[in-house]
């Protein structure tokens, strides 16, 4: 008779990492190729093969809670690189709506919908710093140590899960909030400066004019302020995935 543990102790292997290669950008989005997203996760478990120890219990009646927290696992750590992106997208919505280009929309090809062109700009970034920032390599490093942290077989859910996920929202907001800050600020001011020119000179058109105005001066912080989101969003790298290991301890 065929001993199929070796199949099982590999397609346990292929569920963590291919959850994390379909759901965590780049490999995650729509324009990766399917073979790619399948040679990778196939490449990572057989890397993982040597290293990694598949108990025997969870080989038998508790198969499929096994199978379902290890997807719970890789999702959890997927997200929270997910959460970065959608960081800078949330940023990107902000500066956009301010400068007057909400209704102006593009089909993203890493979200596979509609967003404005800041938007995209903001999540092309934030993938381009998280590679920059060898952020690729932290991700293969919170793999591996998942493994030890929380080795394959059954386990239950924390209270602490509703508490992770929150703090993984939270960091949505506060980053994209910082992202869009500087330029939100300074468009706000200068609504402002036009009001007071619409009250003092009625015979201006501004509502014709403001348009111009705003994108004009949008454009022109955009060229200050991008070049140090790329630093903001390094310096979120690992607070990120930290928040994501936290997620997925929760799944003890």
């Amino acid at each position: 008779m065929i001993d199929a543990t070796p199949l099982l102790h590999l397609g346990l292997l292929l569920i963590r990492p291919g959850t994390l290669i379909l759901a965590a950008p780049p490999f995650g989005s729509t324009f990766a190729p399917p073979a790619v997203k399948i040679g990778l996760t196939v490449l990572l478990a057989l890397t993982l093969v040597p290293l990694v120890d598949v108990p025997a219990a969870s080989l038998s009646l508790g198969l499929a809670g096994t199978v379902a927290r290890e997807f719970a696992i890789g999702l959890a750590m997927a997200l929270a690189i997910r959460a970065l992106i959608a960081a800078a997208e949330f940023g990107g919505h902000l500066v956009g709506f301010q400068m007057g280009l909400g209704y102006s929309a593009i089909v993203d090809p890493q979200a596979g919908v509609r967003n404005n062109l800041l938007a995209v700009l903001y999540a092309n970034i934030a993938v381009i710093t998280f590679l920059i920032a060898n952020g690729h390599h932290a991700f293969l490093r919170t793999l591996s140590e998942s493994y030890v942290r929380l080795p394959i077989g059954g386990g239950h859910i924390a209270a602490t899960l509703p508490q992770s996920v929150a703090s993984l929202l939270g960091l949505i907001f506060t980053l994209g909030v910082r992202l869009a800050a500087p330029v939100v600020v300074v468009l706000l001011v200068a609504e402002l400066a036009m009001a007071l020119m619409a009250r003092s000179a009625p015979a201006l058109n501004l509502l014709a004019d403001g348009a111009s105005v705003r994108l004009i001066i949008g454009l022109l912080l955009l060229g200050i302020v991008v070049p140090a989101a790329f630093t903001v969003l390094a310096g979120y790298t690992t607070p990120v995935l930290e928040a994501g290991v936290r997620a997925a301890e929760s799944m003890r």
